[in-house]
């Protein structure tokens, strides 16, 4: 996808970035960070995991560690401002849905 560069206020990846395989997340991430206007925000939120990634059925899933996440976004140019864990009020064990919300800079 051809996406203009420092265009958009803010980036919205509700579970879609974690069926890009990890080979290729740096370049989406950096692309993504060049389509931001400069200071803008990045929404992210992808199940959390292992570090598994492969074919279920027709798609394709990368399941991180945050710590993977975290340096996997923060590479590409992101400072974190803010994560929580979802759905809301349950045990983290029963919480697998890791949302963070990143800057460009």
């Amino acid at each position: 996808m051809a996406l203009p560069e420092s265009y958009f206020d803010g980036v919205f990846a509700n579970a879609a970035l974690f069926h890009v395989p990890r080979q290729e997340l740096p370049r989406v991430l950096h692309e993504l960070s060049e389509t931001l206007k400069p200071r803008c925000v990045l929404f992210c939120s992808n199940p959390r995991g292992n570090n598994e990634e492969g074919w279920s059925g027709d798609r394709y899933s990368c399941f991180y560690r945050p710590s993977t996440w975290r340096k996997y976004v923060t590479a590409a140019g992101f400072t974190e401002l803010n994560h929580y864990y979802r759905p809301p009020g349950l045990p983290r064990h029963k919480q697998p849905w890791l949302a963070t919300v990143w800057r460009n800079v």
